[in-house]
């Protein structure tokens, strides 16, 4: 997947436990409905996953996903026009998504399983390595990084992205997620948005997913409901500071900010240029 301009991925949840739309898209019929209207609406992708990876979530089998999850990239390799995003750890899962016609592996344990990495190897999709620290259901029990959350992270990437390498997977198909809100506090997140000019020194693509995520509710005391104006502040800052792809339930209203924000930031860009020529 070539890319020039930021990205905007719309998230298609298939399960009955999200934590924003609360299992409204779980049945194939407004799953299928839902993607049709994230298309109509302006993503360039569509992030499909059928188990929740909400703070205290429990595990889905592998059946139960597999089940929830390849009829419907199935159709949707048949419907839609935008690359499909597999969000999923597990490797059955993942190798069945691809051979229905998914083109992005969005691996949220950041391929740390050597049979994801050996998929990743043996496959030309694109691959999301994203920081989690623990389990969904055990992330958000006082999250610790005795050695800094930026630096942990910074570790944790350069370790996966030389395992997938040596798996023989082409460096620029990789694409970095610090994975906001996945075992951190207030204060861890702000600090990997602070360093979103870090992640982009390994030259390749960084993604930013906090839509809607429930650092902004300590921050203001609202639901998740209330959170869409704050996200798309987040989010607009983060593309100001190099994000490349953004992941979001919101698609329409972040389509409009991405289309602001990409002719001010060419003029900036030639304005910097012209002063350094």
């Amino acid at each position: 997947m070539t890319q020039t301009k930021p990205l905007l991925m719309g998230i298609l949840n298939a399960t009955p436990d999200s934590f924003f739309d609360n299992g409204a898209y779980f049945s194939m019929d407004s799953a299928v409905k839902r993607a049709h209207e994230i298309c109509a609406e302006g993503a360039d992708l569509i992030d499909v996953g059928g188990e929740s990876s909400r703070p205290g979530a429990l595990p889905v089998s592998e059946e139960e996903e597999l089940r929830r999850i390849i009829p419907l990239i199935e159709v949707l390799s048949e419907e839609i026009a935008i690359p499909i995003s597999i969000d999923s750890y597990k490797p059955e899962v993942v190798r069945q998504a691809l051979e229905k016609g998914a083109s992005l592996i969005n691996d949220t344990t950041g391929f740390q399983n050597p049979l994801m990495r050996e998929i990743a190897g043996s496959c030309e999709a694109d691959l999301c390595v994203m920081h989690m620290n623990g389990t969904p259901e055990t992330m958000q029990t006082n999250p610790s990084y005795p050695e800094g959350v930026v630096d942990h992270v910074l570790h944790f990437f350069d370790t996966q992205i030389e395992l997938l390498e040596k798996e023989g997977v082409d460096k620029k198909r990789i694409i970095l997620d610090p994975g906001i809100g996945f075992g951190k506090t207030l204060d861890h997140n702000l600090q990997l948005f602070h360093a979103i000019g870090k992640f982009k020194n390994y030259g390749l693509r960084i993604l930013i997913g906090a839509s809607r995520k429930g650092f902004m509710t300590r921050i203001l005391g609202k639901p998740a409901r209330e959170l869409l104006p704050s996200t798309l502040a987040i989010h607009t800052m983060s593309l100001l500071s190099g994000a490349d792809i953004i992941r979001v339930h919101d698609v329409k209203e972040h389509r409009d900010v991405i289309d602001v924000l990409v002719p001010l930031m060419d003029v900036k860009a030639e304005a910097e240029a012209s002063v350094c020529s």
